[in-house]
C-alpha cells in the first residue's frame, strides 16, 4: 500500500484526539531564555473548518531570531510579539490529515508551514506550501538551503574567485552559506563562530579556509590575518562588531548581505529587539560597498527545480545538512535555551 493511501485510510479526522500538545510562552524572560520560561500544555484540538487544513507535525525548526518576539516585536518587523500564554511558532514540516476539495491538498501530502511547536495544527489550506518527498532527510526540507543559497546568487551575488565572508558560520543559515559559497565558486571562505572547538569543526567538515572566533583578540586583526587581501562578499548573521570588522576589510566594490543580527538578538542584557552598530559611513562611501537586508522568513518557500537541485547535492556530499535533532516536543524548550547559549552546530531540529 502506497504510503497516500495508508494515511487517509488510518489517519481521518475522527480518529484523531481532541486535544495536541504544544509549547507556550510561560513568562517573558528578564535576559536570555531558559526551559522554565515555557510550558508543554494539552490544548484543545479544534476541528479544521471551512478552508482549513489539518496537519499532523513531523518536525519542526528551532530558530533564534524567535528571541526578539519573546514579549513584543521589533519595530517594523512582519510578525507580532509574543505573550505569556501563547503558542510557539516555526518552520514545521508535516503530513496532511484533511484538506478541503478546493485547496488542491490531499491527505498524506507532505507540507511545509508555520506553526510549529504543536503536534497537530488546524490552519488555512493557504498557509501550507505542499513539498514534494524527494530530499533524502524530511528535515531537510527545514534546512536553511535556499534562503542561504538565494542571499549568495540574488543579493550578494558571490562571484568565481571571492573572497567570502559568513558571520556567525556555525548557525543554521551559516553552516550553509559557507558551503553554497563554495559551491559557487568562491576562492576563500572565512567564517566566525564562539568557540575554537566549533571552528575546528567549521574547517574539517564544513570546508571554510579559516575561522575568526569570538574573544579570541581583536575580530579586525584575526580577519585582516584570514583575508589579508580583503574581502569581496559579507553573508553577516550577527552584525556589531563583526560587521564593522567586515567594513575595514572590504575591497571596493563589496557586496554585504545582512541576513541576522546575534549580537543584539542574544544580548543578555536587552530583550534583543535591536542591534545597534556604529560604522565608518565614509569607509562605506569611498569603497562602494552595497549594503542590503534579508527577511529570511520571505525566502523559506523554494522553488521545486532548486529543491532537486538541493537534494542531488545532499546525496552526491558536495552539500551536508548539519543539524542537531532533538527528539520529542518535551525536549523544546531545552533545546532552545541551549542553542541561544550557543551549544549546537548547524540548524535544531525537533523530531515529533
Amino acid at each position: 500500500m502506497s504510503k497516500r493511501s495508508s494515511l487517509s485510510a488510518t489517519s481521518s479526522p475522527t480518529s484523531l484526539p481532541g486535544r495536541s500538545r504544544e509549547v507556550r510562552l510561560a513568562e517573558v524572560p528578564d535576559g536570555l531564555p531558559r526551559a522554565e520560561h515555557f510550558r508543554v500544555v494539552n490544548a484543545p484540538l479544534d476541528p479544521p473548518g471551512e478552508g482549513e487544513v489539518l496537519v499532523r507535525n513531523r518536525y519542526f525548526h528551532v530558530f533564534t531570531a524567535l528571541r526578539t518576539l519573546l514579549g513584543a516585536s521589533p519595530e517594523n518587523a512582519h510578525v507580532g510579539g509574543l505573550a505569556p500564554g501563547d503558542a510557539l511558532w516555526g518552520a514545521t514540516v508535516g503530513e496532511v490529515l484533511s484538506a478541503p476539495e478546493a485547496s488542491g491538498l490531499e491527505p498524506g501530502d507532505l507540507v511545509t508551514h508555520l506553526a510549529g511547536w504543536r503536534e497537530y495544527a488546524v490552519l488555512p489550506a493557504a498557509q501550507c506550501a505542499r513539498v514534494r518527498d524527494v530530499l533524502p532527510d524530511r528535515a531537510a526540507h527545514l534546512g536553511q538551503g535556499w534562503p542561504a543559497y538565494a542571499t549568495l546568487t540574488r543579493t550578494a551575488e558571490v562571484r568565481s574567485g571571492d573572497t567570502v565572508f559568513v558571520t556567525g558560520g556555525a548557525g543554521a543559515v551559516g553552516s550553509m552559506a559557507g558551503q553554497f559559497a563554495r559551491l559557487l565558486g568562491a576562492g576563500r571562505v572565512i567564517g566566525s563562530t564562539s568557540s575554537a572547538e566549533k571552528a575546528t569543526r567549521l574547517t574539517k567538515e564544513l570546508g571554510y579556509d579559516a575561522v575568526v572566533v569570538r574573544g579570541a583578540g581583536s575580530i579586525a586583526e584575526q580577519l585582516a590575518a584570514a583575508a589579508p587581501a580583503g574581502i569581496d562578499v559579507l553573508f553577516d548573521t550577527v552584525g556589531g562588531e563583526q560587521l564593522r570588522a567586515a567594513v575595514t576589510a572590504a575591497r571596493s566594490g563589496a557586496r554585504f548581505a545582512l541576513f541576522g543580527a546575534l549580537s543584539g538578538q542574544l544580548a543578555p542584557d536587552s530583550a534583543g529587539r535591536a542591534a545597534p552598530v556604529e560604522l565608518d559611513g565614509l569607509q562605506v562611501i569611498m569603497k562602494q560597498i552595497t549594503m542590503r537586508g534579508v527577511m529570511g522568513i520571505s525566502a523559506q518557500h523554494a522553488p521545486e527545480e532548486w529543491v532537486d537541485r538541493f537534494g542531488g547535492w545532499l546525496r552526491s556530499g558536495e552539500i551536508a545538512f548539519t543539524h542537531q535533532r532533538i527528539s520529542g516536543l518535551d525536549r523544546a524548550p531545552q533545546a532552545f535555551s541551549d542553542m541561544v547559549a550557543g551549544r549546537y552546530l548547524g540548524a535544531v531540529i525537533v523530531e515529533l
